[in-house]
């Protein structure tokens, strides 16, 4: 009997000992192990810290603030000359371009260098033609940051064009000149200064200030040719308030315009940067 009672005794304890034993539930996965610590970190910054292309993004909006476009505060009249569009704006100005280009780099460098050290704006008015035949020129102008206008694309009088060809000379050049620098041109002249209602409307028609000039350098006309002094004294000697001067990019053009610009300096005229200029305010412009 005392034997019988051993075996129950020993029986339980057996059972409780594997009672004890702990198991998983049947069909439950067993947890994934935590990421290390390196690999959660990363995750951490790819949700917190700026990527390069966000900073360069940043940067570029920053730039563009800084770059920001000129009020404008000018326009051009019907004589052509510039003039302010309120009265407390400085009327003693002119306005510098150059013609017929784009036609060789050191030109166009000597031009641009003269301008920098001047710190003035100008207008290139370009020819099509040149355009499609060395369009890294005109790269060159607006990598310069200076002014590009539409010069019609063959040079031809334009008053002796039919409509039909008179829009595709203009157009063709707003469609070239934007396709190699990404903008349009926003200024037109018309060769020889020869134009008519349908050039003007045709400039309308592509939200183009359509210009002559006011002051002519002469530096096209031959008697000039290779004098500087000349064409200094042809600018000076018809010199007024607003003066929108014609140019070249002609090799003594490039060496007049240093001395020029110095003399023009004396005499107190400022440099309108072309980006200061647009349409007229009103009808009544003076």
């Amino acid at each position: 009997m005392l034997y019988k009672k051993l075996l129950l005794i020993i029986a339980l304890g057996l059972v409780l000992a594997s009672c004890s034993q702990p198991t998983a539930p049947t069909g439950e996965a067993t947890p994934e192990p935590p990421a290390p610590a390196s690999t959660q970190t990363n995750q951490n910054a790819t949700d917190t810290i700026p990527s390069a292309n966000s900073q360069e993004e940043n940067s570029g909006s920053a730039n563009m603030e800084e770059e920001a476009l000129p009020e404008l505060l000018y326009h051009i009249n019907k004589a052509y000359r510039v003039v302010p569009n309120e009265e407390i704006t400085n009327k003693q100005v002119v306005l510098l371009t150059f013609d017929d280009g784009p036609k060789e780099k050191e030109m166009i460098d000597g031009l641009i260098d003269t301008l920098d050290k001047h710190e003035a704006k100008a207008i290139f008015f370009v020819n099509g033609y040149r355009v499609k035949a060395h369009p890294e020129l005109l790269q060159r102008i607006a990598e310069r940051n200076q002014i590009i206008g539409n010069h019609s694309w063959d040079h031809i009088d334009l008053k002796k064009a039919s409509n039909d060809e008179m829009r595709e000379q203009i157009e063709d050049v707003q469609t070239i000149v934007k396709e190699t620098t990404g903008e349009a041109p926003r200024f037109f002249r018309p060769p020889f200064g020869s134009g008519n209602t349908m050039t003007h409307q045709i400039a309308e028609d592509n939200d183009l200030i359509y210009m002559t000039w006011s002051n002519g350098s002469l530096d096209w006309d031959s008697k000039n040719k290779n004098k500087p002094d000349a064409v200094i004294a042809n600018v000076l000697e018809q010199l007024h308030d607003g003066s929108n001067i014609l140019m070249h990019e002609l090799p003594w053009t490039v060496d007049a315009l240093d001395e020029l610009l110095t003399k023009l300096e004396q005499k107190g005229y400022e440099f309108v940067d072309p980006r200061s200029v647009g349409p007229a305010p009103s009808e009544t412009d003076s």
